[in-house]
């Protein structure tokens, strides 16, 4: 299970308004995902200490002849599958409609756990027209306003029960590294050179999602699991839509990941789709590394290493700490070095530096390089600490955190990855008040 919640509805019903609710902030969205109809959007928030992601889904209609209102229905059938929780959004100021009945045909099918959830309860004189919507067959309703946010603790509070503790799943798993990527980038091929050429493999296990393959390995020092999404084309039902199935599947990968190997066809390039899956993975601070596949098929004479190195970073700056391997999967050229430099990335993100060491070492830069001065107020930054969470988050006490802004938080980023070996993995930086 990876806590992803699939918000399912009909047009205009408050899907969009619902999923900025739930991630409780615009920055929380990770880039829009662009698929064959129109954007979705993925997000990530958190309820009663519990994290989740969140879908949001185009509107659906059934046996439309409008082509793109049958890709969204396909994009909506696909979320339901890959989701652990459904939410099935009405509006009760039109009441049920038959598509609202289609969709509680389609939800009749899932085991998933659905709730159903009537939007627009703007005030308490219009709660008793809820009651209609028992005749969808589910046996609660909950009454909001994703607008102002009426109703919206309750279903969290209800949602949070069936939500994991993804701390506590870590800390019971083994080391897991999931290769993603856009359709045909080479993703059978590494998995299949990898695994071929060792012949320790523990186990192989059909994984939650249909299609995907978690594959025990051992080597590299230790024992840990490769999740393969490269599967996907064997789903007849989506075939006018492989995208959108490839990032559902992305999603699902990296949610349940300590390291995602990005995997890509230098060929195509570092396009959006990639880009999307690489932002996927920094927002749920996972461990990264950029594996451009096919290199075997570049002119070496017209283009280097160093030539797609910088072009790469310029489109993931600010975060440009991170590894690039140039491999061939069918000519088996640093594939090893790959997964060995997934191991190390595996490392760093554990990596705990102690207190002393950190303040010893970064006080005297931050004395000699203070943060600006704003409306006549000083920030005095006068200790720091790490977290102990599964992945570096660094706290630094000062007076006025508020003073602080991002370009100065970047700087003191910039001075840790300067000073201790962080190189593909994501941190945060938090100022708080002494």
């Amino acid at each position: 299970m990876s806590n992803i919640i699939a918000i399912v509805g009909r047009p205009n019903v408050g899907k969009s308004t619902l999923f900025n609710r739930l991630v409780q902030k615009r920055e929380a969205i990770v880039d829009s995902i662009s698929g064959v109809t129109r954007d979705r959007h993925y997000g990530k928030g958190d309820w009663n200490g519990k994290n989740f992601s969140v879908i949001d889904t185009g509107g659906y209609v059934k046996g439309s002849d409008d082509f793109y209102e049958t890709e969204i229905d396909n994009q909506v059938e696909l979320a339901i599958d890959e989701a652990d929780i459904i939410i099935f959004l009405v509006d009760v100021s039109s009441g049920i409609t038959s598509m609202d009945y289609d969709i509680s045909e389609l939800l009749r099918k899932t085991k998933k756990k659905v709730f159903l959830v009537v939007n627009k309860v703007d005030n308490s004189a219009i709660i008793n027209d809820t009651n209609e919507f028992y005749s969808l067959g589910i046996e609660k309703i909950y009454p909001i306003s994703s607008a102002s946010g009426f109703g919206t603790g309750d279903l969290l509070d209800d949602i949070s029960k069936f939500l994991i503790d993804k701390s506590l799943e870590e800390n019971n798993q083994i080391p897991r590294f999931s290769v993603v990527g856009r359709p045909n980038a080479g993703k059978s091929s590494f998995i299949n050179t990898l695994i071929g050429e060792k012949r320790n493999i523990v186990t192989e296990k059909a994984g939650t999602t249909r299609d995907s393959i978690n594959t025990k390995f051992k080597g590299f020092g230790f024992e840990f699991e490769i999740i393969d999404t490269a599967g996907i084309r064997k789903k007849t039902k989506v075939k006018e839509n492989l995208e959108f199935y490839s990032v559902m599947r992305s999603i699902r990968a990296i949610e349940n990941s300590d390291v995602c190997i990005i995997l890509f066809d230098v060929n195509r390039g570092f396009d959006s789709q990639v880009k999307n899956i690489f932002w996927l993975c920094h927002r749920n601070n996972k461990g990264i590394i950029l594996i451009a596949n096919k290199w075997d098929l570049i002119n070496k004479e017209n283009f280097t290493t160093k030539f797609f190195e910088k072009k790469i970073k310029e489109e993931i700056e600010p975060f440009i700490d991170i590894d690039i391997l140039f491999v061939s999967a069918l000519n088996k050229q640093r594939i090893h070095k790959s997964v060995q430099t997934a191991v190390d990335v595996y490392y760093r993100r554990s990596t705990k530096i102690k207190t002393r060491k950190l303040n010893d070492i970064l006080l005297p830069i931050i004395k000699n390089f203070p943060p600006p001065s704003l409306k006549g107020k000083f920030v005095k930054i006068k200790y720091i600490t790490q977290l102990p969470t599964n992945y570096p988050q660094f706290v630094f006490f000062c007076n006025l955190p508020q003073y602080v802004k991002e370009p100065y938080k970047r700087f003191l980023e910039n001075k840790i990855r300067e000073n201790f070996n962080f190189t593909g993995v994501p941190m945060n930086i938090y100022l708080r008040k002494k």
